[in-house]
Parts: C-alpha cells; sequence; structure tokens
C-alpha cells in the first residue's frame, strides 16, 4: 500500500503544480497579453498538464481503489485534479490518513 500511496502523493503535487502553470501562468498569457512570442513559449504548459492529469486520475482510482474508498470518494479524489489548490488538500488528507511507515 505505501507504494500506492506514494505514486497518489507524487501525481497530486504534479497535478496541482500544473493546475497552477495552466491557471496562472498559461491562460493569462494567451487570453491577457498580447504578445504572440510569450504565448508560443508557453503553449506546452496545457498539453503536459492534460497527459499529467491523465496520469493523476489513474493513480486516483488505483489508490481509491486499494483503500476501499466508495465510489463517491473516488469522484471526489478525481475531482480534486481539477482546481489548482485541491490536489494539495487531497495529498495532505492522504498523508493524515494513510502515514507512510
Amino acid at each position: 500500500m505505501n507504494g500506492v500511496i506514494k505514486r497518489f502523493r507524487f501525481m497530486a503535487f504534479a497535478a496541482g503544480i500544473m493546475s497552477l502553470l495552466l491557471w496562472f501562468v498559461e491562460l493569462p498569457v494567451v487570453y491577457l497579453l498580447d504578445d504572440p512570442e510569450l504565448a508560443a513559449k508557453v503553449k506546452w504548459i496545457p498539453f503536459v498538464h492534460g497527459y499529467v492529469y491523465a496520469f493523476y486520475v489513474l493513480t486516483a482510482i488505483h489508490f481509491t481503489a486499494k483503500a476501499r474508498f466508495t465510489i463517491k470518494r473516488m469522484i471526489l479524489f478525481i475531482l480534486a485534479g481539477t482546481l489548482p489548490v485541491a490536489s494539495f488538500v487531497a495529498e495532505r488528507k492522504v498523508t493524515r490518513e494513510f502515514p507512510i511507515k
């Protein structure tokens, strides 16, 4: 179970960081600033975010299945990856509930 928890924690951090980059770097640069050169430099962020979120969903499903959580709780863990800070909150909950030995 420790390996599953470590993978989930890592992916929660990665998904949170990519969400922050998407919401607070890529979206403002593309939609608020009129600088195509700068927009070209951050166009990689949504693609990486998509892949990271997909792996986050897989690890969240794996973790919640191993922990025998309800479907509702599984969906909440999956949705935690959609908001910039929610995945960090989910990771903290997991750390408190399942301390790594």
